[in-house]
């Protein structure tokens, strides 16, 4: 029982789930309202073409009944007729199936959105079991569709029998109207009715949108596994992400150990901490932390030093200040400056050493260090 528990879609939808849901094709949509918009407009647009499709239609009519005798035996002016009635055909409709057109797109976009998706129409084999397909005619879903089905059918019902009993003084009188009169007028109630009983259907399907997106949105619920392997996915797995944090830390690590040959100075604690400084009075405001590291780390700056003659130099209490306060390829703190002249200066008194000969000099036993700065 517990693990049914937790098994049951009880979290909303991630934006990844909803992503993937769009491009698989499956979208919110509402087929009583995309269906309802397109017959209001339908009949908004038979009413306003009306009269425009009445005229090109007789003219229609009589161009292909006034054919002459002569054409009925000439099969390429027959054809040519047949194509002049079509393009007149395609010029009287052409404006209302572009704007049932335009609808058909535009009633569906409503609550979902344009998706296009080649899955969607992609065949699923699965729609053929037939007993997933009986328990679909049982499903909740299916029992909510028949009773908006009755529901649709009782409005539209409702609204028919209100037009008759508000126009039946209008139908006592078309018997009166002369033909054509009455032809007229029959053709304006039917047409009213017409938008009137569509623009309930409208009504019926503005009310199935939040039963849609409440549908849709439970459908894509999911469990608090699902939510747990898509966070692992979007993230990493533990084990991957480990293992890229451990070529990165070895990528600076190597990257560092290669600007260990160009430091000026190698300061040590002697044996816990390294650090590595270069300084270029040209274009440094101060010296520069290249390389710093402790324990093995340490030894192995140590090691690069000495194969490329970089000097080293032992100062326990710099070595830990410059460690702790400074990061690789920054300056080192103001309150270190001192100190840190000291050793340099020492360093190039040790370069004119070794170039003109002379007294080595002695290296500095111990450098002013602040407090605040101090590291023991």
């Amino acid at each position: 029982m517990a693990e049914e528990q937790a098994q049951e879609r009880t979290e909303a939808a991630t934006p990844r789930r909803l992503e993937k849901a769009r491009e698989e094709g499956q979208v919110a949509r509402s087929r009583d309202f995309a269906m309802a918009v397109l017959m209001l407009v339908a009949s908004l647009g038979v009413i306003a073409s009306a009269e425009r499709l009445l005229r090109l239609f007789g003219e229609l009519m009589r161009f292909n009944f006034r054919l002459e005798r002569s054409l009925l035996f000439d099969s390429s002016s027959l054809v040519s007729h047949l194509g002049g009635s079509i393009w007149q055909a395609a010029v009287a409709v052409g404006p209302l199936l572009a704007l049932l057109f335009l609808a058909s797109l535009l009633g569906p976009l409503a609550i979902g959105g344009w998706s296009v998706s080649s899955k969607a129409l992609m065949p699923r084999f699965n729609r053929l079991d037939p007993f997933a397909g009986l328990k679909r005619m049982f499903a909740m879903r299916a029992w909510v569709d028949l009773l908006k089905a009755l529901a649709k059918f009782l409005f539209v019902t409702a609204m028919t029998l209100w037009l008759l009993y508000r126009w039946r003084s209008a139908f006592h009188t078309l018997g009166d109207l002369p033909l054509r009169p009455a032809i007229g007028e029959a053709l304006h109630l039917l047409g009213v009715s017409f938008v009137v009983l569509c623009s309930s259907l409208v009504l019926i399907g503005l009310a199935d949108i939040p039963w849609q997106l409440f549908e849709y949105q439970k459908q894509l619920k999911m469990t608090k596994q699902d939510v747990r392997e898509e966070a692992k996915e979007s993230e990493g797995k533990p084990e991957v992400k480990g293992r890229i944090r451990q070529l990165q830390r070895e990528f600076a690590r190597n990257r560092m150990m290669a600007e260990v040959p160009t430091a000026d100075v190698i300061i040590t604690n002697p044996t816990h901490f390294a650090v590595a400084l270069r300084y270029d009075a040209e274009r440094m405001g101060a010296p520069r932390l290249v390389a710093k590291g402790s324990d093995a780390l340490a030894m192995k700056i140590r090691e690069i030093a000495q194969e490329h003659g970089v000097p080293i130099v032992e100062l326990p209490a710099l070595a830990r200040a410059i460690h702790h306060h400074t990061e690789i390829n920054q300056e080192i703190p103001a309150g270190l400056y001192l100190g840190v002249a000291q050793v340099l200066a020492y360093i190039f008194q040790l370069r004119r050493q070794q170039q003109s000969g002379g007294k080595k000099p002695t290296p500095p036993q111990e450098v002013p260090i602040p407090d605040e700065l101090r590291r023991d």
